[in-house]
């Protein structure tokens, strides 16, 4: 059996504010293989975000171990955290963060340029759906396709995993569908890990696998047999 991507083993967050704590994680274990699309369901505050933080190098977990293939992430310092994050994780969140003085192409081309084997952001830019928008600025993009260049940016670089928080939040639903198509054609095109932390159940059915949250662990998973796996994908 191959090595999972991600693996692990008994993972718990606490935070602590004065004399309360609050238990965003309660003991996860999970894997995730190489190429697959996981969805992650559950109210606010069922630990979704703490996990994917936690996987994209971003947050420490009080407790537990994760690895990535064979590297331990949870033995890391900042500094070997942001070297894994620079080298192997690519992120969307809700809010597409562009710089609004630079064009479609310059947003992408900003990590371009510090990846060490970057796609050429016009290539990227395509992936999306948005070759013919490289020289607008986000003000006049719209919504879907600010979001777009975000998952272009994130993309560029050729992750091994793509971790998305709410990308389509702040969305309407058919913008939403372009965006996730995006997501997928990613996964498809790079063969990137792909986990996508929503709201939305309908989104669950372009995964292989949903992870159900609710009080900080996985309360169940849900595999599906039969997920498209191909470009330019609309439900």
């Amino acid at each position: 059996m191959k090595q999972p991507v991600f693996s692990a083993q008994n993972l718990t967050k606490t935070y602590t504010s004065g004399e309360v704590e609050v238990r965003a994680l309660r003991g996860v274990d999970l894997e995730i293989q190489a190429g697959e699309v996981v969805v992650l369901l559950g109210p606010s505050g069922s630990g979704k975000s703490t996990l994917l933080n936690i996987m994209g190098g971003i947050d420490h977990a009080t407790s537990g171990r994760l690895l990535f293939g064979t590297q331990e992430l949870t033995a890391l310092g900042d500094r070997g955290l942001t070297a894994y994050r620079r080298r192997h994780v690519g992120f969307v969140f809700q809010f597409y963060n562009l710089v609004p003085s630079l064009t479609a192409y310059e947003n992408v081309a900003l990590v371009t340029e510090i990846a060490d084997r970057p796609m050429r952001p016009e290539e990227a830019l395509a992936l999306v759906g948005l070759e013919a928008r490289m020289a607008h600025f986000p003000a006049q993009l719209s919504g879907g396709e600010q979001q777009r260049v975000a998952i272009a940016r994130a993309i560029a670089k050729r992750p091994e995993v793509l971790l998305c928080d709410e990308p389509t939040g702040a969305l309407d639903s058919k913008t939403g569908i372009l965006v996730i198509d995006a997501l997928l054609s990613a996964n498809v095109e790079l063969g990137a890990t792909t986990l996508i932390i929503t709201h939305n159940a309908s989104i669950q059915d372009v995964a292989d696998r949903v992870l159900f949250f609710a009080d900080g662990k996985i309360a169940r998973i849900q595999k599906n047999k039969a997920r498209r796996k191909a470009a330019g994908l609309s439900w």
